[in-house]
């Protein structure tokens, strides 16, 4: 059965069919497809193309339809080219000729556009709820260790001490834009097409704003042509999605350095990790590689639709069904990594000795004491000189910052007072550092406060 064919004098090659088939893939927008159709068949009696009792005949085998499709003999022997010609075929077995009726006024670009929306508003919502458990997660795990103190890198170098819970709130907020990159997704997502045939405008006089309400959308298109051609939304979904991953991943490479035995900061379970068929003592981090290996192909899902839209023109183009496949792989890999993800932060271990043993063998509390000098009066740029010449001699000598006394610092420069040499202990520095979003102890405790807060006010929406 196809949804048009009066033009055709013979039907399409058995090569054709195969070329062009989508059911095998884009049956995941049966629910839609049918929530769609139920919402259009209401549409269709205020129209008066339907009566009332052929209305609710329709609505019902929809719906029985629908609860068949759970079953898992319901697309055995299907030829049909998509899940939208399924239903149809499903609903004049179901609903004899009254049947014909349901696809008035309405084009399968339109109806196509609908569904996918439908679709990509719940997976929203989806990896919306599976990001804010992540973000819980982070915030639990900060509270376990709430004055761990560990170093922060740049270059790969260490830096500045920080707070373990501060570390992780970055990634908190990382998380906290995803969910907000989501959310603005789901608002472009969330206009109604139907009543905007192939291109042009239904030629039937729908309330629109009726159907929007009845959907669940928020508001509804405004230019047919542009309903036909768009995948924007889709494409915003691809890149909210991919910013994610990309988020995940470096979550995840950072662990998999913080968990070897080169740094030693943290445990991971067990139950998210694996071991050798050679080597009998590895414990390998394979969940975060997975996380950082499964980022190329959401990538990749991006880059693959935006290279199907880039030259297509106005209005719709057959090119446009390869939306479906990187969409649904994309989205099974975000939920996939989030919830995984999640696993791990809950499971992980910090050893908090160990950052903190490297903290203090290290450099990170020279910014410490090149402000410490320039408060006391000594022009920045001096105070920066001074200090590198400290570090410098230090590595000569092979001293820590807890081998200098007050007493040699003042000898080694007299801008050095007897106050400052407390800063030579990272955990002093930490405390100079209490401005809103800096890693001071009262600054991270109010932080860790406000994201429990924002996860709870999430978890409510």
């Amino acid at each position: 059965m196809k949804l048009w064919g009066g033009r055709f004098e013979t039907g399409p090659s058995e090569v054709f069919e195969r070329f062009s088939e989508s059911l095998s893939f884009d049956r995941r927008l049966i629910e839609a497809d049918i929530a769609g159709s139920q919402a259009f068949a209401r549409a269709l009696e205020s129209v008066g193309v339907l009566s009332a009792a052929e209305r609710a005949q329709i609505v019902e085998a929809f719906a029985a339809i629908l609860e068949q499709a759970a079953g898992p003999a319901f697309y055995d022997g299907a030829a049909d080219e998509d899940v939208h010609t399924l239903v149809i075929r499903k609903l004049k077995e179901r609903a004899g000729a009254v049947a014909d009726k349901i696809h008035t006024g309405r084009s399968r670009n339109e109806q196509v556009s609908l569904d996918t929306r439908l679709w990509v508003r719940a997976e929203i919502r989806r990896a919306q709820a599976l990001v804010v458990e992540l973000m819980a997660a982070l915030v639990d795990l900060a509270a376990r260790y709430p004055d761990a103190v560990i170093p922060g890198y740049t270059h790969m170098r260490r830096a500045q001490a920080v707070l373990w819970p501060h570390y992780l709130l970055a990634y908190f907020e990382m998380l906290a834009r995803d969910w907000e990159r989501f959310e603005q997704t789901y608002a472009r997502a969330d206009v109604m097409p139907l009543g905007s045939g192939a291109l042009a405008g239904s030629g039937f006089p729908f309330d629109r704003e009726a159907i929007a309400r009845d959907l669940g959308f928020s508001a509804i298109t405004r230019n047919s042509m542009d309903v036909a051609g768009d995948r924007d939304f889709l494409l915003d979904f691809l890149h909210a999605a991919s910013v994610a991953m990309l988020h995940l991943s470096r979550l995840a490479e950072d662990w998999i350095l913080y968990s070897s035995e080169e740094f030693g900061w943290l445990d991971l379970a067990d139950g998210v990790t694996s071991g050798s068929s050679l080597m009998p003592q590895k414990k390998n981090p394979d969940s975060l590689e997975l996380i950082r290996g499964k980022c190329g192909r959401v990538f990749g899902a991006l880059t693959s639709l935006f290279v199907t839209m880039k030259g297509l023109p106005m209005t719709y183009n057959r090119d446009m069904q390869e939306d479906k496949q990187p969409l649904f792989e994309a989205a099974d890999q975000l939920r996939g990594a989030l919830e995984m993800a999640r696993v791990v932060v809950e499971t992980a271990e910090l050893k908090p000795e160990t950052p903190l043993a490297a903290t203090e063998r290290s450099w990170v509390v020279a910014t410490d004491l090149a402000e410490a000098l320039a408060r006391a009066g000594t022009p920045f740029h001096q105070a920066h000189q001074l200090v590198g010449r400290l570090v410098r001699e230090s590595v000569r000598q092979g001293r820590q910052p807890s081998d200098w006394t007050t007493d040699e610092l003042a000898r080694f420069a007299p801008e050095f007072t007897p106050d400052m040499a407390r800063l030579l202990a990272p955990e002093h520095g930490l405390k100079t550092r209490e401005i809103l979003g800096g890693t001071g102890p009262q600054s991270v405790a109010r932080a860790l406060k406000e994201a429990a807060a924002r996860v709870e006010s999430l978890r409510s929406r």
